[in-house]
């Protein structure tokens, strides 16, 4: 909890008149500790009973979300409809259908605003039974009315629901795989998409189907890798909010979900320009919402600041800049992980892996590799398991560390054979690899690395094969090696021709 909460808490159990409470004095105690100890609590309060404890707990954290909500009340529109129809059931309960009709306009009137329709279905349900209890003038109007609201609202959740589980069976399957990585992977993930998607009138569809409908179609094409038309679907759902800014701050989870999706694509298809444009959107809202945002929000904002300012500086190369940027975060890092869901963790652990091999920090990137490899869960995000062996290798042939080279191709070329994932890509590396750890003399590695960047480069061409270029630049690696240079200053030197040529 905040300070700010803390404080209301105390505040509401006093408005209560239940400041000498038990469940205060529990709340105090916690509150002092750095690391909840029941044993502690017990041992230094005697008036908390042992067989009552678990109790006493429970009691405490019920108060605490009631304090909650009501600290949350003026900020979330959401909870004070849900209010407002908690006093619409009370005053119907007792008989006061005019007072309980005055509640359900205002409410319908909030309601409107927001689009929520499972909780305008419920605003509806209540105009029914108050209908009933108060026939009048254009008494049929109103019935008409009302089933025609209940009659629309019921076809666009319908809708929603059927996007929303489309949306969801896509996720679980991605973020198992990653990208689609073969023909018959894209043919089973493109008939689940046209089984599942439902027929629409785009036209006519309310805000809240197009923001559901644009939200799958980005998710669907990046999936397939098509970025140029998710890009397209991710600004129309950005635009949304653009035509109805009233949305930004009632759904700002959205919008800046919406944001997000816009700059993944600018990375991902070198849009530097417009990358950066958008970003300042990010930074802006950051700005705006720093003290009116729940904790969800802004995790998430800070998430997508740092995510996005480790991509532009991919896109730079400008990666003895990220080291920094890491090494100035420091310690919050650490709470910034253990915060992060199971797949942004994965997705973390990688980038800062490709961050120190970026700045030629070899012992640095193997041991967030390590973080990928020893993750508990290895059915998540299986691409960037095998493209993080893929680097791990390549790390370790920058070391000179080649008495250990032959033990972990085989690992990964099993790992990879497990996966159903070696393709040219891993076969042509690994094959490379192998060969300079059976031992070759300086002279002769030019030949090899122009051998394998020769093999290499017609691959980005090839629809399943070009995805590897996603995780890691090896052309510039390659290329680095056979100029003398870093690769930092290879991927520089490509950024500036690129960002001069938009």
């Amino acid at each position: 909890m905040k300070s700010s909460e803390k404080r209301y808490f105390k505040l509401y159990v006093s408005g209560q008149g239940e400041s000498d409470a038990k469940f205060v004095l529990l709340f105090d105690k916690i509150d002092h500790q750095r690391k909840f100890d029941d044993s502690a609590i017990l041992k230094s309060e005697p008036s908390f009973s042992p067989l009552q404890f678990s109790n006493l707990k429970a009691h405490l954290y019920k108060r605490i979300l009631q304090s909650l909500r009501q600290y949350e009340l003026e900020k979330v529109t959401e909870i004070q409809i849900r209010e407002m129809i908690d006093y619409v059931q009370v005053l119907f309960n007792r008989g006061l259908y005019r007072q309980s009709a005055e509640i359900l306009a205002k409410a319908n009137k909030k309601v409107l605003k927001t689009d929520l329709l499972e909780l305008k279905l419920e605003l509806l349900k209540w105009e029914k039974n108050i209908l009933g209890k108060s026939v009048g003038p254009f008494y049929r109007q109103k019935v008409h009315r009302i089933i025609d609201q209940v009659e629309d609202a019921n076809r666009k959740i319908n809708l929603i629901n059927k996007l929303t589980n489309l949306s969801v069976q896509l996720n679980a399957i991605y973020v198992k795989t990653g990208y689609i990585r073969n023909d018959s992977h894209y043919k089973e993930i493109k008939s689940l998409f046209d089984k599942n998607l439902p027929q629409y009138d785009e036209e006519n569809l309310s805000l809240y189907e197009k923001l559901n409908l644009y939200r799958l179609y980005v998710n669907y094409n990046y999936f397939i890798e098509n970025m140029g038309r998710g890009y397209h679907y991710a600004l129309k759902w950005l635009r949304l909010f653009d035509n109805h800014p009233e949305m930004k701050k009632a759904q700002t989870d959205e919008y800046l979900n919406a944001i997000n999706q816009v700059m993944i694509a600018e990375y991902k298809l070198f849009y530097y320009a417009a990358f950066m444009k958008t970003r300042k959107r990010l930074q802006l809202l950051n700005v705006q919402t720093r003290n009116i945002v729940n904790e969800n929000i802004r995790y998430k904002l800070l998430k997508y600041v740092f995510v996005h300012e480790f991509n532009r500086i991919f896109m730079l190369g400008k990666f003895n800049i990220g080291v920094s940027l890491l090494q100035k975060i420091g310690e919050d890092l650490q709470g910034f992980i253990h915060r992060s869901d199971e797949h942004s963790r994965i997705i973390l652990f990688y980038k800062i892996a490709c961050l120190y091999f970026g700045n030629s920090q070899y012992k640095e990137a193997l041991e967030w590799i390590n973080r990928v490899q020893n993750d508990e869960n290895m059915e998540l995000r299986e691409d960037i398991h095998s493209f993080a062996r893929i680097l791990g290798l390549i790390a370790h042939y920058e070391m000179g560390n080649m008495e250990v080279i032959e033990y972990y191709i085989r690992s990964t070329y099993r790992f990879l054979l497990k996966k159903g994932d070696l393709h040219l890509f891993q076969k042509y590396i690994l094959r490379f690899l192998r060969k300079l750890s059976s031992g070759f003399k300086e002279e002769d590695l030019l030949p090899e690395f122009e051998k394998l960047l020769k093999q290499l480069k017609p691959l980005q061409e090839i629809r399943y094969e070009k995805r590897a270029f996603i995780y890691f630049d090896i052309i510039s690696w390659l290329e680095s090696k056979i100029q003398h240079r870093t690769v930092q200053e290879v991927i520089q030197e490509k950024a500036k021709i690129r960002i001069l040529s938009e």
